[in-house]
């Protein structure tokens, strides 16, 4: 644990890593994360549609970076896995399984809770966590699965996404930092879940 209230630790530190494995046994984080695992695959169903199944914007990542700010990068994973798998088993996206997505859904909750997790959600955070997010998980590694998926070629949907997820940068940047600042301001981030602990590493 840090020695000042208001230090923050270091992703490096095996502190950080072990206070993030320790919230596999709270169970107001589990609950927390079965909650937000939940609104994700009801908004992962509703995607909105560019160019036919291929190419369509989601709005679950809102939730999803909440959870993860709040659970940190382990419980972030573990729901990244839930919601891909049980996201498909419900509702199937109209798309075959493919577990290139399992790979996708767990990266993107490390990087979430990595970013945002013991941390503010300044503005500068955020754009650094979509540009991971959008280029890594969504253009390149999303761009091979697409292809192995839809066999248009690994280039067109590289290029494609590219063009996607830039255009979408500042819609997500705006959505995510007015979800975690209002969710900060209100009491409604980690401190709320931990609060019956009084084990958050940042005090107000």
């Amino acid at each position: 644990m840090s020695k000042s209230g208001n230090e923050t630790l270091s992703v490096f530190s095996r502190t950080y890593w072990r206070t993030a494995a320790d919230e596999f046994g709270n169970v107001r984080v589990l609950a927390f994360a079965g909650l937000t695992s939940a609104l994700a695959i009801i908004l992962e169903s509703f995607p909105i549609f560019l160019t036919g199944q291929s190419l369509k914007i989601f709005f679950s990542y809102i939730v999803v970076s909440l959870g993860c700010a709040c659970y940190g990068p382990l419980v972030g994973m573990a729901s990244g896995a839930v919601i891909d798998t049980m996201g498909f088993l419900i509702a199937g996206y109209g798309e075959p399984y493919f577990p290139g997505y399992l790979i996708t859904a767990m990266l993107s909750g490390l990087i979430y809770g990595v970013m945002l997790y013991h941390r503010k959600p300044t503005i500068p955070r955020i754009i650094v966590t979509r540009l991971l997010i959008n280029y890594g998980s969504n253009v390149l590694l999303g761009s091979v699965w697409k292809a192995m998926l839809y066999g248009k070629g690994y280039l067109y949907y590289l290029t494609t996404g590219l063009v996607k997820n830039t255009v979408l940068i500042p819609l997500e940047v705006f959505l995510m930092w007015l979800v975690l600042t209002t969710a900060e301001k209100h009491g409604l981030d980690r401190r709320h879940i931990h609060s019956r602990q009084g084990r958050s590493f940042t005090k107000n």
